[in-house]
């Protein structure tokens, strides 16, 4: 029975406690191996092999041939053989195989494999946890994770994702926020990719992918899929609305996002801060949901325009900045959740507007009946003409 090195243990040790594929390292290792002999006892155009025993950690070198059958393209390659050449070293030999030939061990390759194993070993492990940290979290982009803040740099914000750093940066916080080190928080990771230097994360507080992982974790019915969310509208830190819908007759998706006395959608604003929510109902009919998403301000009528995907809502006049919002806020988040522009008026302008709709359609049938007239005596003198 074969005794394992010290090497080979120490390799099986990192393998288990760094989560990588012991093959791979070997492999690594043997490429390594087989560099370092070349350059120090062959030539730069040979291919030479290592292979290490997995249990003793003992190294074997080998030069591999290539079998040809043109002759001439010897004197070019130094790594091929005509098939006679061949079967001298090997009688089994066949164009195509290679003819693999040991190599003579070498008393000073101990050394130098040595510390070319050492090398290549901790260079490979880095690359290894890097590749397997991005694995990690490019299955996690869009979702949300637990983060804490490590480092402040200016307005950037260094989170620390466990065994990773995130960054967040200006346009992805929440503008009224204010942040320490060591502090907790959820973010999204928005996006990942591969650096010399690792994976580099950006995460989001502003996204609206946050608000509606914020709801997935509270809302089991999100994730059940009885209740799913249609669409997102928001304004980090200051207003959200977010359009549900049930896909079963029985579930009451508003209430399952609001929860029993508000407990779920509070959890959520908890997270987020001062940040408002409103959790509207979606509707197929176009009518409602806009009427739904200018919540809480009610409607009183509305028309639309399909041609330029724009309607104009009327509300009672007490209503009026309820419904348009601070600085328009509720209006333009409420366009931007059903995707039709909204243009907000007073109830009275309902009577004035349909005038002047009326009048325009007179004006354009007048216009028509004119242009009407002054063709007709055309089409008569032409055909006085005809008869001369």
């Amino acid at each position: 029975m074969k005794q394992v090195s010290p090497f080979m243990l120490a390799i099986e040790d990192i393998c288990e406690e760094k989560g990588l594929d012991k093959s791979i390292i070997l492999e690594t290792v043997e490429a390594a191996l087989a560099a370092a002999y070349r350059k120090d006892y062959g030539k730069a155009k040979q291919i030479i092999r290592a292979k290490l025993d997995p249990e003793t950690g003992h190294a074997e070198m080998f030069r591999i041939y290539d079998i040809i059958e043109d002759p001439e393209e010897i004197k070019e390659h130094e790594h091929e053989l005509t098939l006679d050449e061949a079967k001298e070293i090997d009688k089994t030999a066949e164009i195509g195989k290679e003819v693999i030939v040991p190599l003579p061990h070498q008393e000073e390759f101990g050394r130098i494999a040595a510390q070319t194993a050492k090398q290549v070993i901790i260079q490979r492990i880095r690359e290894a946890e890097r590749d397997l940290l991005f694995t990690e979290f490019k299955d996690k982009e869009n979702k949300i994770v637990n983060a804490t803040v490590s480092q402040i740099e200016g307005r950037n914000v260094i989170v620390t994702l466990g065994k990773v750093n995130g960054i967040l940066y200006p346009s992805e916080q929440i503008q009224s926020e204010r942040y320490h080190l060591g502090q907790r928080l959820k973010v999204q990771v928005k996006e990942v990719s591969q650096s010399v230097k690792g994976p580099q994360i950006i995460v989001s507080r502003s996204d609206e992918n946050l608000i509606r992982g914020l709801f997935e974790i509270e809302v089991p019915e999100i994730l059940a899929g009885t209740v799913e969310i249609k669409n997102i509208a928001r304004e980090a830190g200051y207003r959200t609305k977010i359009a549900v819908i049930a896909t079963e007759e029985k579930i009451d998706p508003v209430g399952s996002c609001v929860g029993q006395r508000g407990t779920r959608v509070q959890a959520v604003l908890d997270e987020i801060g001062l940040e408002k929510i409103d959790i509207v109902l979606w509707d197929e009919d176009v009518e409602q949901f806009i009427m739904n998403a200018l919540s809480p301000a009610k409607t009183r009528q509305i028309s639309i325009s399909s041609k330029d995907n724009k309607a104009t809502v009327y509300v009672d006049t007490d209503n009026l900045s309820l419904a348009i919002g601070k600085n328009g806020q509720n209006v333009r988040l409420a366009s931007k959740l059903t995707g039709w522009g909204i243009d907000i008026k007073p109830l009275e302008d309902r009577e004035a507007d349909s005038e002047n709709v009326e009048e325009e359609k007179s004006e354009v049938k007048k216009k028509t009946t004119v242009k009407k007239e002054k063709v007709a005596p055309k089409r008569t003198k032409k055909s006085v003409k005809a008869k001369k």
